[in-house]
């Protein structure tokens, strides 16, 4: 459903990838939010949190309602899943279907609603020191959202920063859980400590290959170079793709400039591109990941194939964010600071930018702020 890691270059500089599988494609819009805004999110029966947008950043988001003729949608309406800010703190959302669960807070208490979290972190925030520090004094509820029918904010979420720090905010059933992440990779389910611990059933693992052995009177040799990753999970799976990028994070040859870091972590990211019908999961297995509509298989049955939707990197130094959708052959950026100083935020179809390439930041620039749109 989702893999993210965090590469450093030869002086130590991070850089942050992830990608985003669903089985649908789904109306992603890459939007500006500039600084100086009056934000407000709300939980049905508690008061509302406000707080100032202090910081510019960009972001691919999702309607978080359906609209109306009464009420079409704006900026306010689209939710954060991926993003980062003017002093390069990231935020990405990953599915965890193991989230929801009962909460308990006072009614009298301002409750920020977790579908607003990527805009509150990346507005409020530079660190993620000062992310942990936000979270241990406001409260977050979980809520159903009715773009995914309902279900109760199935995610878990990941923050980064320039210095490397990494932050894992999990609900499990219900409860709230803060983990400094020492390896710098997220995907999916089980718990992310859960993850952790697997990580001592692969001690072995190297990037030095070892191609020859003797058996007996026999002496072995292998034909070529990569034994040294045959002891990686293959599968797809959530388990599988951490230790994968857990491997890839660590052995992958570090960068000597920032340009070469970031096609270095295109590289990287490309082990975790997932295209359509790889896997085939049939509604009769009871397979989970979100509810969504797939496509249909023989005599009726549902099927879905999940497909890396899009794949985004972060330049958190330089602040340059990049992306590159499934429909398109390469990424584009945005520079997040020859962005400063808009009036108000700059909406563009995700779809509408896959067939450019290079620097989208004038394009992002001279963006309706009206209503976004398809």
């Amino acid at each position: 459903m989702c893999t993210s890691l965090v590469y450093k270059d030869a002086a130590g500089k991070a850089y942050f990838g992830r990608t985003l599988e669903l089985t649908v494609a789904l109306p992603y819009q890459l939007v500006v939010f500039p600084k100086g805004a009056q934000c407000a999110s709300e939980v049905a029966g508690h008061p509302a949190v406000t707080f100032e947008r202090r910081r510019d950043f960009v972001a691919i988001t999702m309607p978080g309602r359906l609209p109306t003729t009464a009420a079409p949608l704006g900026p306010d309406d689209l939710k954060v899943i991926e993003g980062m800010n003017d002093q390069g703190l990231s935020f990405s959302l990953l599915s965890y279907p193991s989230a929801g669960g009962a909460q308990s807070l006072d009614m009298t208490q301002a409750a920020l609603a977790a579908s607003d979290l990527g805009g509150w972190i990346l507005g409020s925030f530079a660190t993620v020191a000062e992310v942990r520090a936000g979270l241990e004094r406001q409260p977050v509820l979980l809520e159903p959202l009715a773009m995914l029918g309902g279900a109760v904010s199935p995610f878990h979420y990941v923050a980064h920063d320039p210095s490397g720090a990494a932050l894992v905010i999990e609900f499990t059933k219900g409860v709230m859980r803060l983990f400094d992440n020492p390896v710098g990779v997220m995907t999916n389910g089980p718990e992310f400590d859960w993850h952790l611990t697997n990580l001592n059933n692969y001690t072995f693992l190297s990037n030095v290959d070892r191609s020859s052995a003797t058996f007996g009177a026999l002496a072995a040799q292998q034909p070529d170079s990569g034994i040294a990753t045959a002891g990686l999970p293959s599968s797809s799976t959530s388990v599988g793709r951490f230790v994968r990028a857990v491997y890839y994070a660590q052995y992958t040859e570090k960068a000597a400039n920032p340009d070469a870091a970031v096609r270095t972590l295109a590289h990287i990211m490309n082990n975790f591109d997932r295209p359509r019908g790889v896997s085939i999961d049939c509604s009769a297995n009871g397979g989970g990941g979100l509810e969504v509509q797939g496509l249909k298989a023989g005599d009726g049955e549902a099927y879905a194939t999940e497909f890396t939707s899009w794949t985004s990197m972060s330049d958190l130094e330089r602040k340059l964010f990049f992306v590159r959708d499934y429909n398109g052959l390469n990424f584009v950026s945005v520079d997040l600071t020859t962005l400063a100083g808009l009036d108000a935020p700059r909406v563009v179809p995700l779809a509408k930018i896959v067939d450019q390439a290079g620097d989208v930041s004038r394009i992002l620039a001279a963006a309706s702020v009206a209503q976004p749109h398809s």
